[in-house]
């Protein structure tokens, strides 16, 4: 028997994304049953039981997030982040683009449960098509009554309003995403408080992932009980898993978590491009350290398993590398773009991204000097844990796993001003 699909359960074509189409397939009966009888409490008792965790990137167990919010407060928010920056994730994409029915219906069982009479969508400002298409599908769920005012002819009444940012990667941290959503500057808070104390305007907010959101009509629908028997023990359910990279099929895999990431790499992706052999995988988004070949024999799909192996299951986004790749004119890539993303507020991560980007880009233009590693890597070990928000150890940890698992190619190259692989990146 097949795993259930709590995604990838429709074909996709040109009206599948439509209100008619959603509600073919069962789309807001979830809804119509919790309204229709069910507590509040009871949808959270659901997601509990589910074992489902956030599938942006921490991985905190969704349920445990709810239940720290003030219920009787005067006003509860809900926040969805859809600021999907982190290079090598794209799931959040495709659900906006054929699902968003089903993350709005996700929102408004999580805006029952948590009490919430406004619900925002932080949208990343580079999107187009999603955005369009999210925007098309709250019109017709406010036309039919699904959005709004007395919801269903029931006293639950909820608007879903949508933001969408500038283009800033620090958004995607839950602080600086509010911080934006207010107005401001996108600067990442000091934690405590946390959101689910103090949040938007003051007020106790929750704030969870896209995919997070979606999978929660399942879980009403089905039973907290049928997802945590999907997946493993501690990391239950299916996730949606981007892998790009060297691969013959990239794209996007719905898969039960405990799924092998060789299988995923050498079946679902078709292997290695160009019949070369694989040399490096990063697990979960750029800013999780990269495991070598050798390393991903044993590891499975969940967050134990990559933790296990060194890394973490991040965001889902698998990037796979082949032989043959110069490692430092890939870490160049990443460390210009979190230069480029820090937000400026933290010496640590403002000066030190800098000095990171600095030097690699010296070495990979063939002029990097001795010590440089050693100065990498002292830069790191300024950063890491010393700023207010996860930017600054995103922007280390890949500079501190590349020179661990790779550091013959970067002395090779402060040696001899040129890569194992042949020429030069002109900087």
């Amino acid at each position: 028997m097949s795993e259930p699909r709590i995604f990838f359960n429709f074909p996709v074509t040109a009206d599948s994304h439509t209100l008619a189409a959603y509600r073919a397939r069962g789309g807001y009966r979830a809804l119509e049953k919790a309204l229709g009888g069910l507590q509040p409490a009871d949808i959270e008792a659901e997601v509990k039981a589910s074992g489902l965790r956030g599938r942006g990137g921490a991985g905190f167990p969704t349920g445990m997030k709810w239940s720290f919010v003030d219920k009787q407060s005067p006003t509860v928010y809900l926040c969805c982040n859809a600021d999907e920056g982190e290079p090598g994730t794209f799931k959040d994409r495709w659900i906006f683009e054929h699902a968003s029915h089903q993350l709005i219906e996700g929102m408004l069982l999580a805006a029952y449960a948590l009490r919430v009479r406004h619900a925002f969508i932080y949208i990343r400002g580079e999107f187009d098509l999603p955005l369009r298409r999210l925007r098309e599908a709250l019109e017709e769920a406010r036309a039919a009554g699904l959005v709004g005012e007395k919801i269903l002819g029931s006293d639950f009444s909820c608007d879903i309003i949508v933001h969408r940012g500038a283009g800033a990667y620090v958004c995607g941290e839950e602080s600086s995403l509010l911080t934006s959503l207010e107005g401001f500057k996108a600067y990442p808070r000091n934690k405590p408080p946390f959101p689910a104390v103090k949040g938007l305007y003051q007020a106790p907010t929750v704030i969870n992932n896209v995919e997070t959101l979606a999978t929660v009509p399942w879980i009403v629908a089905h039973g907290g009980a049928a997802y945590a028997a999907i997946g493993t023990e501690k990391n239950s359910g299916t996730r949606l898993f981007g892998i790009s990279g060297h691969v013959n099929k990239p794209g996007l895999y719905e898969r039960a978590t405990g799924y092998p990431l060789s299988r995923m790499i050498f079946g679902d992706a078709g292997g290695i491009r160009g019949g070369k052999a694989l040399k490096a995988v990063i697990p979960g988004g750029s800013s999780t350290p990269i495991l070598r070949t050798e390393e991903i024999d044993a590891v499975t799909l969940d967050a134990e398993s990559v933790q296990q192996a060194g890394s973490m299951l991040g965001s889902g986004g698998i990037i796979v590398i082949a032989e043959g790749t110069c490692m430092v004119r890939l870490l160049q890539v990443l460390t210009r773009f979190y230069r480029h993303e820090s937000c400026g507020q933290c010496t640590p991560c403002r000066e030190g991204s800098a000095l990171m980007d600095k030097i690699i880009a010296r070495i990979a233009a063939g002029r990097g000097h001795q010590g440089d590693l050693e100065r990498l890597e002292q830069a790191t070990k300024g950063i890491m844990g010393n700023t207010v928000c996860a930017l600054g150890d995103a922007a280390s940890m890949p500079v501190v796993s590349f020179l661990k698992k790779f550091r013959d190619e970067f002395a090779y190259f402060v040696d001899t001003g040129r890569s194992m692989f042949g020429g030069r990146l002109e900087v």
